[in-house]
């Protein structure tokens, strides 16, 4: 686990037997939802061309972004299981990052157009079908209440299944609330409706897009996963037995769900296997850092800038 180098004294230490790993999905209840879904999107998207509904077309965008994050759940637990290479020594997990990253710069174009599409049809409604409009939008309501109900098993256990469960129920109340707009319509003739109806749903949606834009964004620039406090990691290094000092400290993720962790500690009696052990251990069970590697030094080097 550790080796030293020289006269130096430097420890590096990997700790890999302890990742927290997240549950991978459940293939086959995430290719049916998937399939269900991607199919019903590209029905709903026809049907609000037709219907000539920027509701169903929003709704379809919303619908959509749930299929494009099933997928990704998917990729990533596929990914994880790919080895790495020679030059992709750190294997494929940043790819789920990516793809995260593209999903929400495509749905914010695609919201971006159909916010633009509504806002014009606000000041000027033009007809649609409401019966149309309510029969596809009931068809959504089912197919999402069925998708939800494949992941009612092990929500409370698995934060993914939990997750995919939450946004199919909130899936089927927005065709609810599609029904309802079809309804109204229907009753008062007032065709602002759909495109209010559009505008609400598209907000939803850039509402939940934003926080993964800045997420992807921040892990594709390396910064510290959100719910890692770097300050506390810097400050429980630094109270490890005998550690006078700790630079060079690095965390960011190697994957969607893997984070990692470098640094320099300075003890002047120097380090073993017992004691890179201990803090690598404390480090993965405190803050859920799976991959850590530690540089042991026995003297702070005058070289260092941020020592």
């Amino acid at each position: 686990m550790a080796s030293m180098h020289g006269h130096h004294g430097h420890a590096h230490d990997h700790s890999h037997d302890h990742a927290h790993h997240h549950p991978a999905p459940s293939g086959k209840r995430y290719t049916i939802a998937i399939a269900l879904n991607l199919g019903f999107v590209l029905i709903e998207a026809t049907a609000g061309v037709v219907a000539n509904s920027t509701a169903l077309l929003s709704d379809a965008t919303h619908n959509l972004s749930d299929v494009l994050g099933l997928a990704l759940a998917g990729g990533a637990a596929w990914l994880a299981k790919q080895r790495s290479g020679e030059q992709r020594t750190y294997g494929y997990s940043k790819a789920t990052v990516l793809a995260a990253l593209a999903n929400a710069l495509v749905l914010m174009v695609a919201c971006g157009g159909l916010l633009w599409e509504a806002s014009t049809r606000l000041f000027a409604p033009e007809p649609t079908q409401p019966l149309f409009i309510m029969a596809v939008a009931a068809a959504g309501v089912i197919i999402n209440g069925a998708t939800a109900m494949l992941f009612m098993a092990g929500r409370k256990e698995d934060v993914n299944v939990r997750g995919a469960y939450m946004h199919m129920l909130a899936d089927a109340g927005v065709s609810a609330a599609v029904i309802v707009a079809g309804a109204l319509i229907y009753f008062t003739d007032l065709n602002w409706i759909d495109p209010a109806i559009s505008v609400a749903v598209v907000l939803l949606i850039l509402w939940g897009t934003w926080g993964l834009l800045r997420e992807s964004l921040d892990l594709s620039l390396d910064a510290a996963p959100a719910h890692i406090d770097v300050a506390k990691v810097r400050a429980y290094l630094a109270a490890q037995p005998g550690v006078t000092a700790v630079h060079d400290l690095h965390v960011w993720a190697m994957g969607a769900t893997k984070p990692a962790l470098t640094a320099h500690l300075v003890r002047p009696e120097g380090s073993d296997d017992a004691f890179l052990a201990q803090v690598s251990d404390g480090i993965t069970h405190t803050f859920g850092i799976s991959h850590v590697t530690l540089q042991v030094e026995r003297a702070q080097r005058d070289d260092c800038e941020h020592c």
